[in-house]
């Protein structure tokens, strides 16, 4: 938490008499540097306790007093308002790293932050939509502490995850063990994330245990996701559902510098349209961009154009990223 820091300074004070102004400095010196309580002034000064409250407010209002706030070591308060303002949206969280942390520790960073932000904003009643392969997400879940009421309602998974065994277990843990730690039913999405086909696509959503997944992910408050570059991540190559590495060349040459819930963006935030949209199972591109509050979780060198571009395009309108890449983000843009 910050901590607040009070200085007594010299200010504009018009046409206040220079007695008074005397009095002013020297309470608000005796109360805020010496530390000395109301009472204490009073009974020093001679004067009543109620006169010692109104010199105090006086002074503030002059500007003899000056409140600021000091972030302490690891809190980037200054640094996440500025991403906030130059990408418009609503927060920024830095996890604390250093310049040699690798990508382990990035990501078990990344959870931790994302826990935390968490754990203090879910108030209840959020139907929450996940993406199923993401290193962050599942960092994020493993640091999380189990709320003591519910703070959701509904987890709902937003992207197929069946495949091989690595990606039904990563599914099942991301969306099952955030919903158990909010207190929140889990809506599980039980069919792959990408097809062979559009034509295998249309036939799963006949399927009675598929559509009303889908509908629910229209009906979301809040999506936690991660953010994914254009080469698949360990976790998403090992799952079985990657797109073939011959069709990432293509994505590439369209444009594409990264995903959400495999929707690619490019560089600019725009949508990068291909025949591979009609072979995922999951949340649609519009739909995604509808949801209230979009959480994305991602960080490393390996992922900085890709969360530049997810801002730009508005994929997220929360960040939870490390230092080295929130650094870049503020730096300014070259002309």
């Amino acid at each position: 938490m910050a901590e607040r820091s009070v200085t007594v300074a010299s200010a504009a004070v018009g046409d206040v008499p220079p007695d008074q102004i005397r009095l002013l400095t020297k309470v608000a010196r005796m109360y805020h540097e010496r530390g000395m309580r109301q009472p204490q002034i009073a009974e020093q000064l001679h004067i009543s306790q109620p006169r010692v409250s109104r010199l105090l407010r006086r002074a503030a209002d002059l500007g003899i007093v000056r409140t600021t706030v000091v972030s302490p070591r690891g809190v980037h308060a200054e640094l996440e308002e500025q991403i906030e303002q130059a990408y418009g949206i609503s927060e920024v969280v830095i996890a604390d790293t250093d310049e040699q942390a690798d990508e382990l520790q990035i990501q078990r960073a990344l959870g931790s932050a994302a826990a935390i932000y968490l754990e203090t904003t879910l108030m209840g009643k959020e139907r929450i939509g996940v993406s199923s392969w993401s290193s962050a997400l599942l960092a994020t879940v493993d640091a999380m502490h189990p709320r003591p009421t519910p703070v959701a309602d509904q987890v709902v998974q937003m992207l197929g995850g069946l495949g091989n065994l690595t990606a039904q277990t990563q599914a099942t843990r991301i969306t099952g063990g955030l919903a158990r730690l909010t207190g929140a039913a889990a809506v599980f999405l039980p069919a792959p994330g990408v097809l062979a086909s559009g034509d295998m696509r249309e036939m799963f959503l006949t399927d009675p245990n598929i559509g009303p997944v889908l509908q629910a992910c229209e009906q979301l408050t809040m999506a936690l996701v991660g953010i994914g570059s254009i080469d698949p991540s360990p976790l998403l190559r090992e799952s079985g559902n990657a797109f073939a590495e011959t069709e990432l060349p293509a994505l590439s040459r369209a444009g594409a510098v990264g995903d959400v819930c495999l929707r690619f963006f490019d560089e600019s935030g725009a949508p990068v349209a291909s025949g591979l949209d009609q072979r995922v199972l999951g949340i649609s591109a519009d739909a995604l961009r509808q949801v209230p509050r979009r959480v994305g979780v991602a960080g490393g060198a390996r992922k900085y154009t890709a969360i530049r571009a997810a801002l730009r395009g508005g994929w997220v309108n929360v960040l939870v990223t490390d230092l080295q890449v929130a650094r870049r983000l503020a730096a300014p843009e070259p002309r």
